[in-house]
Parts: C-alpha cells; structure tokens; sequence
C-alpha cells in the first residue's frame, strides 16, 4: 500500500527535548509526524558533519523538516544531504546577518567561551541560554523541556551558532518568526511569517497558532 501521507519530521532548539512539541498536532490523515532528539557530538564535529549525522533518522523520502532556534540551523544544513519536501525554520536564522549583535560581538571576541557552561544542571541558567528567558513560576516546565545537559554539547551548541556560515540555502524554506522573540530580535530577521506577541518560546506557548497554519504553510 503506498505511503501518500507527508512525514514531518521536528528538530526541537538547544538543550530541548521533543516535549516541546507535544502540543502540535497536524491532520493525522493527511500528515505523519516524527521527533528528532538531540545526541551529543562527537569531538571537534562541525554543524555541517552533525547534519549528516542526523539524517541517518530520516526515514522518508520527500519529508518536510521543522527546527526550532539552534534546530532551525541543523534543519537547514540537512537539507544539504537530502531531497526535502520543504524546510521551516521557527524561532531562528537564516543567515549570519540575521544574528544578534551581541552574538556577532561573541564570534570575534570568543566571550562565549567564558560562559558558566558547567552549571548547566542549574536549569534556571540553562532556560536563558536555550529560550533566552529568566525562569519565575516555570521552573517545572523548563525542567521538563530541557533534558540536555552536557556541557560540552553546550559549548559545542554555543559555538557554532555564533560561528555559523550559511553556505547553503534550501529553496523551499519557510521562516516563522515571533515579534517578541528575545533571542533572536524580528528586527534582524528578513522574509518571515511574523507572529503577533510570539517569544522565542512561541512553539510551547502558542501551539494553536501553528496547529491552524502549519498544515496550509506544508501545503501551499
């Protein structure tokens, strides 16, 4: 019987486990989904080889790829090793020009390499290097969606994203971006799908806006 359903396939931001998008539910009739799970890399691994190392867990052909944050980049450098059907990055970058100054100031001066990376069990301080978001009442929740915590995959993580070079383009690329997004500031961000009051969190907090628009922004 022939496989006529779309396979998305969801690669969850740094340090987040699948759980964040245990709220999305596409048209089971129509689409398929699938959760990508971080692993931690392998010693001196670039994103680019990390990315191939990843679409070892694709397991369909022609599938559609959504990253969040730091697996908005990953989703576009897999896109490199595989015919992709579209790639949606939320929450994220397309080009270096896209990132924050301050992280544009942490590739020349390497300020992000001084970061308390070791304390990552503290999970208030891993929620503002992953969301970009001081924790208050949510501890529980953060505690819940950040499972990763191994510092050198945090170094690691870090540092290719303020490192990172877009040297290839898929050219079914969508961008969702929140236009309270902290981390990553609208104002830097070109061609995107805006989000009204959307954070960088948006896929947790705003899943009913994703579960109305994401079949049609699949299809279109």
């Amino acid at each position: 019987m022939p496989d006529d359903k779309i396979h998305v396939y969801f690669m969850p931001g740094m340090a987040a486990n699948p759980s964040i998008f245990k709220n999305i539910t596409l048209p089971p009739e129509k689409f398929e989904q699938h959760l990508l799970e971080w692993f931690v890399p392998r010693r001196g691994a670039t994103l680019s080889e990390y990315a191939e190392e990843m679409v070892q867990h694709i397991h369909h052909e022609n599938p559609v790829l959504v990253g969040v944050s730091f697996g908005g980049l990953l989703v576009q450098e897999m896109a490199r090793f595989l015919e992709v059907r579209k790639v949606i990055v939320v929450s994220s970058v397309k080009h270096e020009s896209e990132l924050p100054k301050r992280m544009l100031f942490a590739k020349y001066t390497k300020v992000h390499k001084l970061l308390p990376t070791g304390l990552v069990n503290n999970v208030e301080l891993l929620a503002k290097y992953a969301f970009g978001e001081t924790v208050n009442k949510r501890l529980e929740l953060y505690e819940e969606y950040l499972s990763i915590r191994d510092k050198y995959y945090i170094d690691w993580s870090l540092d290719q994203i303020v490192n990172w070079r877009q040297t290839y383009r898929p050219e079914r690329l969508v961008h969702i971006h929140g236009e309270k997004d902290a981390v990553f500031p609208i104002s830097n961000i070109l061609d995107c799908i805006p989000v009204k009051n959307g954070t960088h969190t948006m896929i947790i907090h705003r899943a009913k806006w994703f579960n109305e628009r994401l079949p049609t922004i699949i299809l279109k």
